[in-house]
C-alpha cells in the first residue's frame, strides 16, 4: 500500500512527488514513456517556473538540463492586426527531455519509487484507497492511499473517471538548419489568424530554427503551415537549409471560465490534467505550482479526503485567478481567444 502514486513524470507530477517524498510518505511515480521522456514543448522556462524550481526543488537548473542560446530575454508577440509588442523578462532555454527527467530524479533521490514504460490504465476507488490497474509488460495492480493524476490532456484515468473527453489543440513543429532575421534569445509568438487557429511561434534551440504553428482543425495544419512559412520567408528572411525533425503533440483547449477538475475523492488532477494552463502554452509554472499544491493539501489532511480536496482549490485560487487574467489579457491581444475575456 502506498501513501500517494503519482501519475506522470513531468514537472507537475515531479513537485508532487518531491513534496510527498519529503514529508516521508511512501510514493511511486508511473510514466508511460522511457526516461528521459520526450515533450514537444517550446522549452522556454519563465522567470516564475524559475523561481519555482528553486523554491520547489532547492537547486537552480544544471546546465545539463540547457539549450543555446541558454539564456531566453523574454517573449515578442505579434497580434492578429501585426502589431508587435515586445516583453523583457529573464528566462532559460532548455530540453524538455533532460529538464524533467532531472526533476524526476530529485524526486527518486528524496525517496519517491519510479517506474517508466508504465501506463495507468484504470483505478477503482474503496473507502479508504484506490486500486490502480498498471500495464508494462504485464498487467497488474497497486494500491494507494491517494492517486495524483499529473498525465496531461490525454490521461486515460481522468476520461474514465470524469466520463468525459476534453477538446484538443494540436500543435505542429520542425526542426530546422538555415537562417532568419532574429534575435535567438528571444520566442516569438504570431497571432494573426491567417497563420493558425491558435498561435504560431519561432524559437531557437542548439542552432536549429524551431518553427510551429497550432490547430484545432488537423486538416488544415498543412495549410496554416505553410502560410506561417512564407510568412517568416517574406517578414524576416527566413531560409530553410534542411528540416532535421517533425513532430505532434496535444494541449487541452482552454475554454471561457477556465474551468478545473481539481478532483473525485480520494484521486485527484493537477497540471493540463487539472485544466491549469496559460496562453501559448506555457504550462509548466502551472503545472509545477498546482502539483506541489496538492501534495501539500494531502500532507496536511492524510485522513480527510474531503478536506484535501477543499484546501487543494485554496491554495490554487490565486493560481486560476492569474491563469484567467493571462487568457483575459491573450483576448485583448486576438479575436482567436476573444470568448476568454468573459474569463474574469
Amino acid at each position: 500500500m502506498y501513501d500517494v502514486i503519482v501519475i506522470g513524470a513531468g514537472p507537475t507530477g515531479a513537485a508532487a512527488a518531491k513534496a510527498l517524498a519529503d514529508s516521508g510518505l511512501k510514493i511511486l511515480i508511473v510514466e508511460r514513456m522511457k526516461l528521459p521522456r520526450y515533450k514537444s514543448c517550446s522549452g522556454v522556462l519563465i522567470k516564475k517556473s524559475m523561481d519555482l524550481v528553486n523554491q520547489y526543488f532547492g537547486k537552480d537548473v544544471p546546465a545539463s538540463a540547457m539549450c543555446t542560446p541558454t539564456d531566453n530575454h523574454g517573449m515578442i508577440l505579434t497580434d492578429d492586426k501585426g502589431k508587435e509588442y515586445v516583453f523583457e523578462q529573464e528566462g532559460l532555454n532548455v530540453w524538455r527531455s533532460s529538464f524533467d527527467n532531472w526533476l524526476t530524479q530529485n524526486a527518486a533521490e528524496a525517496g519517491a519509487e519510479l517506474r517508466d514504460c508504465t501506463s495507468a490504465i484504470t483505478c477503482e476507488q474503496s473507502a479508504d484507497h484506490i486500486t490502480l490497474r498498471l500495464h508494462s509488460d504485464k498487467t497488474y495492480t497497486e494500491q494507494a492511499r491517494y492517486v495524483i493524476d499529473c498525465e496531461g490532456v490525454t490521461s486515460v484515468i481522468k476520461r474514465k473517471a470524469l466520463g468525459t473527453s476534453p477538446e484538443f489543440i494540436t500543435t505542429f513543429q520542425t526542426f530546422n538548419e538555415g537562417n532568419v532575421k532574429l534575435d535567438p534569445h528571444y520566442f516569438y509568438a504570431y497571432l494573426q489568424p491567417e497563420l493558425s487557429e491558435y498561435d504560431a511561434w519561432f524559437n531557437v534551440k542548439d542552432e536549429m530554427l524551431v518553427l510551429g504553428v497550432a490547430v484545432r482543425d488537423t486538416s488544415k495544419m498543412p495549410h496554416y503551415y505553410d502560410n506561417f512559412i512564407r510568412y517568416m520567408t517574406e517578414e524576416h528572411g527566413l531560409a530553410i537549409t534542411k528540416t532535421m525533425k517533425k513532430e505532434c503533440w496535444l494541449m487541452p483547449r482552454i475554454r471561457s471560465g477556465c474551468n478545473i477538475d481539481y478532483g473525485i475523492g480520494r484521486l485527484f488532477f493537477a497540471g493540463e490534467a487539472a485544466g491549469f494552463l496559460n496562453p501559448m502554452g506555457e504550462g509548466i509554472s502551472a503545472g509545477m505550482e498546482s502539483g506541489h499544491a496538492v501534495a501539500l493539501s494531502v500532507i496536511e489532511h492524510f485522513e480527510a479526503p474531503a478536506s484535501v480536496l477543499n484546501d487543494y482549490k485554496k491554495r490554487t485560487e490565486m493560481l486560476r485567478v492569474y491563469m484567467r487574467r493571462q487568457w483575459h489579457f491573450a483576448a485583448g491581444m486576438s479575436e482567436t481567444f476573444g470568448e476568454m475575456r468573459a474569463s474574469l
